[in-house]
């Protein structure tokens, strides 16, 4: 029996790439999103078996998105594409429930075969991605725990992308003072008083790219 896959990624040409490779292996495409906010969206409606994600899209990650997912469907396992190997990604992905991380220079070698392990319920890290950094997270003390919200990131991504206030409530659906609201909690709570350093931060905990 096929796997139900839904493709996120804000690049038409990736996803037609993606789509083919997985239509060429018996996989059934059910539904393909622009970011993260839709393909959340898609998942509470479709519950597909596997979501596979680029982590870094406009408006709501990769990573926002895996965690929204589990609310609406245990049964979706998520597989995350990236360019990142560095520890903190790792880090974050395995924190927000991801089953898969593979690397961008190698979804073509690698995709399927995370596909088959996720399906199997197992995880699947890319070779790429160092061993010692998945020791450290089941072993180690320290997680990189993010001491903001789901609402309080997805605000600051999009602060971080350049939104106004304006913006961010219409994007978000809530009022302009609520956006403030949200805005001035996450700057008390990162003790981060200007836009600068906001986008600063966004680049370095992988909430936005560089």
């Amino acid at each position: 029996m096929p796997l139900r896959i839904l493709l996120a990624d804000d690049h038409v040409l990736v996803r037609q790439g993606l789509k083919a490779l997985l239509e060429r292996e018996g996989h059934q495409v059910v539904a393909e999103a622009s970011d993260g906010q839709e393909a959340v969206r898609l998942v509470e409606s479709l519950h597909p078996d596997i979501a596979i994600m680029d982590i870094s899209m406009p408006s709501f990650n990769g990573l926002n998105a895996a965690q929204e997912m589990k609310r609406y469907s245990e049964k979706t396992k998520t597989i995350l594409l990236t360019q990142h190997d560095e520890a903190q990604y790792v880090r974050a992905a395995l924190e927000a429930g991801v089953s898969g991380y593979v690397l961008k220079n190698q979804v073509t070698s690698e995709l399927l075969l995370a596909i088959r392990q996720v399906s199997r319920g197992q995880v699947y890290l890319s070779p790429g991605v160092s061993s010692a950094v998945v020791d450290a997270y089941r072993s180690g003390p320290e997680k990189s725990k993010n001491p903001l919200t789901m609402r309080e990131t997805r605000v600051l991504q999009l602060i971080a992308e350049g939104k106004s206030t304006k913006d961010v409530a219409s994007l978000l659906g809530i009022s302009v003072k609520t956006a403030e609201s949200h805005r001035t909690r996450l700057m008390h709570k990162l003790d981060i008083h200007e836009t600068a350093s906001l986008v600063r931060y966004a680049v370095r905990n992988g909430i936005i790219q560089p």
